[in-house]
């Protein structure tokens, strides 16, 4: 199968990469001057050198998927609100409608749990269906470009999946985030401040992210113009200092987890768990 990738060189992407070449499909990868993927690959894809709201008519013709992991500032401190509405709304449907026009007749479109925002904590488990009430500049455009997107795959007959992915970890994950930071703490010997943890989240491993992608490539479980939005995830309720603990035991971390040491950040979602979708 011919894809068509943004996103190649970031954190699910590299990973998505891994997978789909090993697999042997063909994968046609945009990607900034000068960046690389995060993970050694098998085989290099076909790269594409350009930014996302460039023109890639000539690149996509003969594609039969668009892969959409590209995300501006997915992780905080996150842009403004027009530079997250211009690069993860404008951008990514401007290329969606050049995929469309040159024949690409599936989409599989990475969204994010963040889009609930408020409405999570109204649920023991989030619907696919819960109304969208982000706050912060990154979600509230991944939540209008899911609006956008799922129109476009009403309006134009293709076979859409916008796939919102939970509380993903692993190799490659920047730095700054929970489980790198814990990570290198724990090799280092080192104590680790953080919140008190009681927040409860759906951690999922980056690889079983990747794997959702490349087994939804066919896109046989979708209908001409019936979009579906679908929940990557393990199905495993966890709070975040049961997570914590757990890989500070695996590691043999000799520092001490410091639980309570930071406060949690404004506007804390204490609770973002998902409904199992098929």
């Amino acid at each position: 199968m011919k894809i068509f990738l943004t996103g190649g060189t970031g954190f699910v992407g590299s990973h998505f990469l891994r997978q789909a070449l090993a697999a042997g499909h063909e994968v046609v990868a945009l990607r900034r001057p000068g960046s690389r993927t995060r993970l050694e690959l098998p085989r290099q894809p076909h790269w594409v050198e350009g930014e996302l709201d460039a023109d890639h008519a000539a690149a996509l013709q003969g594609c039969e998927v668009l892969v959409h992991l590209a995300s501006h500032t997915p992780n905080p401190p996150y842009d403004t609100l027009e530079r997250c509405l211009y690069w993860n709304v404008w951008a990514s449907v401007r290329l969606a409608e050049q995929a469309r026009a040159a024949g690409v007749s599936r989409f599989l479109i990475a969204g994010s749990c963040f889009e609930y925002g408020r409405s999570a904590a109204r649920y023991e488990a989030i619907p696919t269906d819960a109304p969208l009430e982000p706050e912060l500049s990154y979600p509230v455009s991944k939540a209008a470009a899911a609006v956008a997107f799922l129109a476009l795959g009403r309006q134009s007959g293709v076979r859409l999946e916008l796939a919102r992915i939970f509380q993903v970890y692993g190799e490659g994950e920047q730095a700054t985030r929970l489980w790198p930071a814990l990570r290198r703490a724990a090799l280092a010997g080192e104590d680790f401040p953080m919140s008190a943890g009681e927040q409860w989240r759906d951690f999922v491993a980056v690889e079983d992210v990747a794997a959702h992608f490349v087994r939804a490539l066919p896109c046989e479980h979708l209908r001409p113009g019936e979009p579906r939005v679908t929940h990557v995830a393990s199905g495993r309720p966890q709070r975040l200092i049961d997570f914590a603990q757990h890989w500070w035991r695996h590691w043999g971390a000799t520092g001490r987890l410091l639980p309570g040491a930071l406060p949690y950040r404004p506007g804390e979602l204490m609770r973002l768990l998902p409904q199992a979708t098929d």
